[in-house]
Order: C-alpha cells, then structure tokens, then sequence
C-alpha cells in the first residue's frame, strides 16, 4: 500500500487553556515533526468568560495546527458558536458541529458527537447542550446507512460511554464506575459505528483500555478492533495525560488482513445492544419522513419491518442514499433553511440570496437534496445548476453585468455555487486578479479546459476551489490544506474589480431580516421573466 498514515493529535478538556495546549503542541511538532490535525474533545472553552480566546482572536497566542473542536456540553458555551451545524471559529480553528462525520481526502472518517446525555438526568433535551436517543439513533442509521460499511476511523464524543472497563483493565484506584457519567446511549453509538479509536473526556481521568472485539467469536467474520482512550482536562494540577498522539492510516487504504488482526490482548465487547433506548425517533414525524420510507413504516413502533433477523440482532438497516447528520442549512426541507431568503425554486436545485452578500444580486445556487459538491452532484442536478447560470446571465446581460460564478469545497457540507454580478467594464481584471491574489496566498490556480468536466480533473469527496469567469475561462484549485476560507471574496472584492476590500468577511456584511426580505423580494421581481421554472 502507498497511503501514508496521517499524524493525528486528540485532547482533552482544553477549558480555556489555549496558551498551554498550543505551546505544548508546538513543542511536540518541533521535536516529531508536523502533524497533521488536533482534534479537541470534551469543553473547549471554560464556564466564565475566556480571556485568552481574546488572546487568540488577536493573534498573541498563535494555533500551530488545524485544530477541530466540537460542540458545546454546557448552556453557557452557547455563546461562543455562531451556527451549531459548524463553522470557522479562528484561523485554523474549525468547530465541526454537534454531530457528524468528517471525512478527509486521505479518507480518514472521523464521527464527531458532543454534548451530554439529557436522560442521564432524567429530562428532555431543554438546550442545544445536550443529546437524546433521537439524535444517536439518527446518528447511527445515516452514518450505517451504506451496505458496505465496515466502521469508522475514529470517534470522538464528548462524554464517556457506560462501563468501558467491563471485561478489560480497571479505572484508576481514584476513580470508579460509579462516579463516572457514563451514558448507556454513547455506549450504543459505539457499538454501531465500530470505531478503530473512540476517545472521550469531561471526567478529568487518563484512562486507556485494551482493545475489544466488534464481533463474537465463532459468530460472523472477523472485524478491527477498538481502542477506548480517555483524556484529563489540560493544565490539570495531577500531571495527568491531556494530550494523545496516533498514527492513523485509513481503513479504505487497509488490506482486510491487516485490518482485522487481533491483538493478544483484545477483549469482548464491554457493551450490549439495547433497543429499547430507541424509541423517541418514532415520534418525530420529520424524523419518519427523511429517513424512512412510508410503505415499509410499522406504524406501530415507527421502525421498519424487516424480513430477515438482522434487526433482532440490533443492526440498523442500510438505506439507500446518504443523508446528512443533524441539520443541514442548505438541505431545502430542513428547518434551519432561512426561507425568506429563497428567490426560485427548480427541481432539482434552487436560488437564494447569499447570506452577507458582496452586492444585493450575490446569489447562491445550491441542490435541493443533500450533496456535498459538483463533483459528487448526479447529472440532472448539475444540468439544472447550468441552466440557473444561463438564465443569471441573460438576467444581468440587461444590466451591463456579466456573472462570475465559484465553488469551494472545503469545510462545507452541501454544494454551494456562488453568483456575482460585476458590471462589465470592471470585467478585463478578472482572471489577473484571481491569480495574483491566488500567487499571494500560495493558492495556485491552473486554467483548465473550458468544456471540461471536473468529475474528470477531481475525485468526489476531494477539496477543491472553482471559478468560471465572464471569458469563459476556468481557474481550479486542488486544495491540500490551509485554503483562505473567504479566497474568492477577496478576488472579486479587490480594489480592480468592485473595490470592496471590507467585504471580503460576510460576517461583516450582515443585513437585518426586513432588508433581506426587501432583497428578496427585489430580486425575484428582475428574475421573474428569466425563471424558467
């Protein structure tokens, strides 16, 4: 095999600890060389106000590594998470959500599950903290959802799962099961995903279990094993370890027999399935419609009869598309989709105002259905998306505008094509000015073909920056790590072509509700006679 194991760092309870934890990983990196990520787990900020996330914010503490963080596990976090479905909280520093995979191009699949269990004290879910059977059960029936699954790389969640210890080494003598929050549901997620790595933290306790089996001996084919790994709180006064480092070559790139072997001291599995503890997701009628298809709904118990025995042994049943893992707000059904902001509606995709657009006429053009990128977009899709850009530029023809249109698939879960209009006479600048800013940032564009197809220059899944110009060139941007989030902002917003340079964060170029709406409203008027739908 060529694949190249990536160096992966995980820590604990970071609590505001920023100077420490990156020092530490600086260290590290100076002494082993680079890794490749940090992943953090359990409570990345502390309960009071942070001092040094100002310190980080401003630059003073530097972030030596693509760091990915969860979601919060405390009300009061809150605060620090713009959107809970994932964004870009600093420069290399990305929250990932509150549930999810993350698949890299490597093929690493990371599942990623914060927050704490809300049964374990014996409530609802009350705040965006916490979790439910609904959202595990949800959790374990998309990312299983494929009839070739094996297992995820590695997972992480917040809290511990229930006994890890069962079978296998004891807690520390200052530490028991008792007086760790274990919770019988993350148990569950574990037994379904089938993680090579499943690492938890929030207890303040280092702990690291032999591997267990995911299969029972003389029952079924041999799988991997998993490692549960435990971490303390950074800086803790017990010296205790906070900071784990692997090296994780990705299952897909594993022969079978590799993957498989069986270490002399693996273990049974210390957990059980247990159906019983899903039974909320019956509930919800939306819940029904998107993962379930109503001819084969047992109306009864809200789960889907089955023909053979495979649901009594607690597997969930394969589904046959891939569909995101919690709220998606580009999914046109689902109920984080800012509607007001809708402007056409085809049958495949749809146009909406960008949300702090670089004019009042920045549009997005994005599928209705779930997909990732163009490169991953069936074709039916992508002919409607060619057909929305056709209608945009008779549209703006009419307004001395041409349109620019440019893809990043990086750090996004769901196709976005951006739109932007710029007036004609500011056009000549165009491919000059995304190369020079491109040659800046180490971002080195490569004119493709104009009737080329990406499907034939990328693979699906890869991370890739897209732009077509006015000139029908085409500039494209294999993307290995560190891509500028806002690359092709900067390149329109530039001083030669619309001279917006305090545009190029649309965080900065938010509107209220009621302007939105009058956009809206404005720019569905100028489309109408182009709509074709």
């Amino acid at each position: 095999m060529s694949a190249v194991p990536l160096k992966i760092l995980v820590s604990g309870d970071v609590r505001g600890n920023f100077s420490q934890l990156f020092s530490r990983v600086a260290t590290i990196q100076k002494k082993t060389g680079s890794f490749d990520m940090l992943f953090c787990i359990g409570d990345f900020f502390d309960s009071a106000d942070d001092p040094e996330w100002q310190q980080v914010l401003s630059g003073e503490i530097k972030v030596p590594i693509a760091t990915f963080v969860l979601g919060p596990n405390e009300a009061q976090h809150r605060k620090y998470y713009e959107v809970l479905s994932g964004c870009e909280l600093h420069e290399n520093i990305t929250y990932l959500g509150q549930r999810g995979v993350y698949t890299g191009s490597s093929g690493l699949s990371v599942a990623y599950f914060s927050g704490k269990d809300s049964s374990s004290h014996g409530a609802a879910v009350v705040n965006d903290a916490q979790f439910s059977a609904a959202d595990v059960e949800t959790m374990c029936m998309t990312v299983t959802s494929e009839s070739k699954f094996k297992g995820v790389d590695i997972l992480l969640t917040s809290q511990w799962p229930l006994s890890p210890d069962r079978y296998g080494i004891s807690l520390p003598t200052s530490s028991s099961a008792s007086t760790v929050n274990g919770s019988s549901l993350i148990s569950q997620l574990a037994l379904y995903l089938k993680p090579r790595y499943h690492f938890a933290a929030r207890e303040n306790i280092s702990y690291e279990r032999q591997p267990y089996r995911n299969h029972q001996i003389l029952q079924g084919d041999a799988r991997h094993v998993t490692r549960f790994i435990a971490l303390a709180h950074v800086g803790n006064t017990q010296k205790l370890k906070f900071l784990y480092a692997c090296n994780v070559l990705p299952m897909k790139s594993m022969d079978v027999s590799e993957l498989i072997k069986q270490p002399a001291d693996v273990t049974e599995c210390p957990y059980r399935f247990d159906r019983s503890l899903f039974k909320s997701i019956a509930k919800d009628e939306k819940a029904q419609q998107f993962f379930y298809d109503d001819k084969s709904v047992d109306r009864s118990t809200g789960r889907k009869r089955m023909s053979n025995d495979r649901y009594q042994q607690g597997e969930p049943r394969p589904k046959k598309s891939m569909e995101p893992v919690g709220p998606c707000r580009f999914c046109l059904a689902s109920p984080e989709v800012e509607k007001h902001l809708v402007v056409s509606v085809g049958s495949h995709c749809y146009l909406a105002l960008a949300k702090g657009g670089l004019t009042p006429d920045h549009i997005l053009i994005t599928p209705i259905e779930h997909i990732q990128s163009a490169t991953a977009a069936p074709d039916d899709c992508l002919a409607e998306i060619e057909k929305y850009k056709e209608a945009l530029k008779k549209c703006f023809q009419s307004r001395h505008c041409s349109m620019v249109f440019f893809e990043r698939n990086y750090k996004t879960q769901h196709l976005q094509v951006q739109a932007v209009p710029i007036p004609q006479r500011q056009c000549s600048k165009l491919k000059e000015t995304f190369i020079d800013c491109g040659l800046r940032q180490n971002v080195e564009l490569a004119e493709i073909p104009k009737h080329s197809d990406l499907k034939q220059i990328v693979p699906a899944g890869a991370p890739y920056f897209y732009v077509e110009l006015p000139d029908y060139s085409k500039l494209f941007f294999r993307i290995s790590r560190g891509f500028p989030l806002q690359f092709g902002r900067e390149a329109l917003a530039h001083e030669s072509v619309l001279n917006m340079p305090h545009k190029v964060d649309w965080r900065a170029c938010k509107a209220s509700k009621d302007e939105e709406v009058a956009m809206a409203a404005s720019f569905r008027e100028l489309f109408q006679k182009f709509d074709f739908t």
